[in-house]
């Protein structure tokens, strides 16, 4: 099993979760964050006064799915999520080593 976690621009959510829905991706945990990598923020004029927005508002995506299906959810959360501007996000795999239903102690892939 595989956690996906994908850092992605807010206006980019809709389609990346029709793109998810689309192959059968339903569990999904969604966080509203703020953060910056190269993008770096920009600059606004509030009242005469310059100031430097440097955490800008993203969306987290977490799921854990199947190994196989893994390269298909990064290409469809990839494809949804680009604009091909600076700024559209990353996504970052990590390895699950277990995953527990707490209703019915299913365990493993059939947890999920």
């Amino acid at each position: 099993m595989k956690k996906v976690e994908a850092i992605i621009q807010p206006f980019r959510f809709e389609a990346v979760k029709e793109a998810l829905k689309a192959i059968g991706v339903d569990g999904m945990t969604i966080t509203e964050v703020r953060g910056h990598g190269r993008q770096k923020g920009h600059k606004e004029i509030y009242r005469g006064q310059e100031y430097v927005v440097d955490l800008l508002p993203k969306i987290k995506i977490e799921m854990v799915v199947t190994a196989a299906r893994l390269e298909e959810v990064l290409r469809a959360v990839a494809t949804a999520a680009r604009t091909g501007k600076i700024g559209d996000g990353k996504i970052f795999v990590y390895d699950v080593e277990q995953a527990i239903r707490i209703r019915n102690d299913n365990r493993g892939d059939s947890a999920l």
